[in-house]
């Protein structure tokens, strides 16, 4: 097994940066569905960028906890908090559509918005702190 990290904290040391870009996100989406659908999408469009922190900023929190105490809990604890994750996403996003609130429409596309930008600005940073080395 590779030795720990000297200073663990490198596993966690983006979430201030992405939840700055996602709060960033969440009042860009927020205005766009105001002004494209009024309060409803507004809420919607808002609501999805932030299950979409939520659930990432959750699972990354896990995942470091599991591997500072105990590497082999990585796996079980990583796949136990995405199937939890995304069944409860799965049941909000289906509750959505089946009902008639006008901003469901908005909410899809505030998920979607908010697992690129999440994506997008996870893999910068990870790449940026590898080329820093």
């Amino acid at each position: 097994m590779p030795p720990l990290p000297k200073d663990p904290r490198w596993k966690v040391e983006h979430l201030g940066f992405l939840t700055t870009v996602s709060f960033a996100l969440l009042m860009c989406a927020a205005s766009s569905g105001f002004l494209a659908g009024g309060a409803d999408a507004a809420l919607g469009a808002a609501g999805g960028v932030l299950i979409v922190t939520v659930s990432h900023t959750l699972t990354t929190l896990v995942v470091a906890w599991a591997d500072t105490v105990r590497p082999a809990l990585v796996m079980p604890l990583g796949m136990f908090t995405y199937v939890a994750k995304y069944s409860l996403l799965g049941i909000i996003l289906a509750v959505g559509v089946s009902s008639e609130w006008p901003g469901k429409t908005a909410l899809g596309l505030g998920v979607v918005a908010g697992v690129v930008v999440w994506t997008g600005v996870q893999a910068w940073w990870v790449t940026r702190r590898t080329l820093r080395k």
